[in-house]
């Protein structure tokens, strides 16, 4: 199949590499010519594990290929997927579709013959209506299928999640808009996912559900975190004990400090900004909002508290600023409300990242950026994981309490079992456990 990807970011770039691992021929559209011009050369505007590899393959087989210019294109696409930005719009958190209305005006003026237009970036219920309204308005001779298919992808692990799905749905009544989504996707059979056709607000609407419920799950267990430490209880052992149901299952149940990256804190937001214009608010999930960017701020304070009550003066090292690992996502990544916390209190930060130093540069001011975590944690008072990073979880205690001032560890992901850790004459401060 011929399928035009507008949008080279992280959704674009992802299911155009795979598409074309597929079998199929690709192009990746961006109006960056910047990034374009990366891509072409070999260097990804993302960090992916195994992402580089994946597109320089397929570029070689001459399956993959990257352009700023839509019209050449288009014409003979089977498919084209609309994968721009949706960010939260200023001021309501409503979904900010302004690019994915621009993309589709420009692909109706130069749609040739029969082609899907699929929404592949998260947009609202009624989005895939509108896009049709606008292509109709734009091109009435257009012969065209919108359809709905979001992704459900997880950042550092995109490539398998693309691969290997646990479902792919498909919005559309439209029977030979199906007939090609089943065909581009046909690659993945073997796997036996399976393909849930609905009707495109169904579809739309599913993607919003997924990462609501994803996210209060995680807020769930953080609120759980907090009073298995007032009453002397273990999180973990509680959330194994209630992850053993198969009805709610062990993943997404680690606590931590907050939930944040591209999608949920976005979507999220945006679902309930599509419920109350509906006039039928989804509380639970306004209050999952508010308890996670409140357990952000609150996670400063713990520091503090490790501490003796006051980091003025104090030097904090902080080990992951991501918003988890495996990407360099800085998007509400945690990190950034812990380290604002800890400055407005008078501490000094250093801090480390394996890949995600150059995007907090941009986001953050005052901060001493480290070569490796010993470097991270040289003279400091306290020593935070923020980021439950693998480089992280078999640091040397010895070599850390003999690089800081004061050896006070603070593991806001629960990486290391308590014991180990005060064994080598360390302050312990986790998630959920009786300190």
């Amino acid at each position: 199949m011929r399928i035009v990807m507008v949008g080279s970011g992280y959704v674009g770039l992802v299911s155009g590499a795979c598409f074309a691992d597929f079998g199929h021929n690709v192009v990746c559209v961006d109006k960056d010519p910047g990034k374009i011009e990366a891509l072409n050369a070999g260097r990804m505007p993302i960090y992916e594990p195994g992402l580089e590899i994946l597109v320089a393959d397929n570029v070689s087989q001459g399956r993959l290929s990257f352009s700023t210019d839509l019209a050449p294109v288009i014409a003979g696409a089977d498919a084209v997927f609309i994968a721009v930005g949706t960010p939260s719009r200023r001021g309501d958190g409503f979904a900010d579709l302004s690019y994915v209305f621009s993309a589709a005006r420009e692909i109706a003026r130069l749609v040739v013959g029969f082609t899907i237009v699929v929404t592949k970036s998260t947009v609202p219920v009624g989005t895939g209506d509108e896009v049709e309204r606008i292509i109709r308005e734009t091109n009435a001779n257009a012969e065209v299928a919108v359809v709905s298919n979001p992704e459900f992808l997880r950042e550092g692990a995109a490539i398998d999640d693309f691969k290997r799905p646990d479902r792919i749905v498909v919005g559309t009544q439209e029977e030979r808009a199906e007939a090609v989504m089943r065909e581009i996707y046909r690659p993945i059979y073997l796997n036996q996912a399976p393909i849930l056709v609905t009707d495109r607000r169904t579809a739309e609407l599913t993607k919003y559900a997924a990462n609501a419920f994803l996210a209060t799950k995680i807020t769930f267990i953080n609120e759980i975190a907090d009073l298995c430490e007032q009453v002397g209880a273990n999180v973990q052992q509680v959330a194994r004990g209630i992850g053993l149901d198969n009805r709610i299952g062990a993943k997404f149940l680690h606590a931590g400090p907050g939930y944040g990256g591209s999608c949920f804190p976005k979507d999220t937001l945006a679902l309930v900004k599509t419920a109350q214009d509906a006039g039928t608010p989804v509380r639970l999930v306004e209050t999952v909002v508010a308890v996670n960017d409140q357990r952000k701020r609150a996670m400063a304070r713990k520091v503090v508290l490790a501490c003796g009550g006051s980091v003025r003066g104090k030097t904090i090292a902080i080990l992951g600023l991501t918003f988890k690992p495996n990407t360099d996502d800085m998007r509400d990544a945690p990190a950034l409300s812990i380290i604002t916390g800890l400055q407005d209190g008078g501490a000094t930060i250093r801090a480390y990242d394996p890949e995600g130093m150059a995007a907090a540069r941009s986001l953050l001011s005052d901060v001493t950026y480290a070569s490796d975590a010993y470097d991270c944690a040289q003279g400091a008072d306290a020593l935070v994981i923020v980021t439950e990073w693998n480089a992280f979880r078999a640091l040397d205690f010895i070599r850390l309490r003999d690089a800081m001032q004061t050896p006070v560890l603070v593991d806001l992901r629960n990486v290391y079992a308590q014991n180990v850790v005060r064994r080598h004459g360390f302050q312990y401060v986790s998630i959920g456990r009786k300190s």
